[in-house]
């Protein structure tokens, strides 16, 4: 009966190791196990990619970005909706679920909405601030790991220049709610990304933009990604 224990507790830990394995990825080059890093992106139609294949929007662009540099992404966690203000994400984060402290990385772009409907920019702070402590608690409290990326300048699509508003009174107000999302981040001690002047290219280029005119491509998330992987592999590893 002793010798029988035994054996079962030897099975019991070689399958409880043979679990953990699952969730690892093997090393080669160094011959180590490896934990895939858990991704979380929050935002609005920016983030889920209005228009474009899932493929082709920001998160999955990034993660497959930094995956090609060494890094080892799980599949992007998206919370985000096209047409959601700051308080809508503060409502959707609670109403999804996620779990807080399991994430490697969190990317945080929101305010255009704001911006759109004319709303508070004293408003948009308080609730951008509490946004970022959100971010900060999914992330197990490491501020590094935190990344925002300013709003672009919708006012430079075909839509905006057709939309009736004046695109340099859009032009101007996406400034100013870009600088307060800049002082909250740098405040916070987090990593700021500025793609605005890139999203402004699409005055130009409009293969920047995607068909419904008003969102940008997967080229445009491309170019965004260029600016803030570097600053993930940084922070990261």
């Amino acid at each position: 009966m002793r010798y029988s224990m035994v054996i079962l507790s030897l099975l019991l830990i070689l399958a409880c190791k043979k679990g953990e394995v699952k969730s690892m990825v093997n090393d080669s080059t160094t011959n180590t196990v490896v934990n895939p890093l858990n991704y979380l992106a929050l935002g609005d139609s920016y983030t889920i990619g209005e228009s474009v294949e899932r493929y082709e929007n920001f998160p999955n662009q990034l993660a497959n970005d930094l995956t090609k540099k060494g890094l080892i992404i799980n599949s992007p966690i998206i919370v985000a909706r096209t047409g959601w203000t700051t308080s809508e994400l503060k409502s959707g984060i609670k109403d999804s679920g996620v779990p807080e402290h399991k994430f490697d990385i969190v990317t945080l772009l929101i305010g255009v909405n704001n911006q759109y409907r004319g709303e508070s920019k004293d408003v948009y702070r308080k609730e951008f601030k509490e946004l970022l402590q959100i971010a900060i608690n999914f992330t197990k409290d490491k501020k590094s790991h935190v990344f925002v990326i300013s709003i672009p300048d919708w006012g430079a699509t075909p839509h905006g220049q057709q939309s009736g508003r004046d695109p340099q009174v859009i032009a101007k107000e996406i400034d100013a709610f870009n600088v307060i999302n800049k002082e909250e981040t740098l405040a916070a001690g987090l990593n700021y990304s500025n793609i605005t002047p890139f999203s402004r290219l699409a005055l130009s280029d409009k293969t920047l933009v995607a068909g419904d005119g008003l969102h940008p491509s997967g080229k445009m998330y491309a170019g965004w990604v260029a600016n803030v992987a570097p600053l993930v592999l940084t922070n990261l590893k």
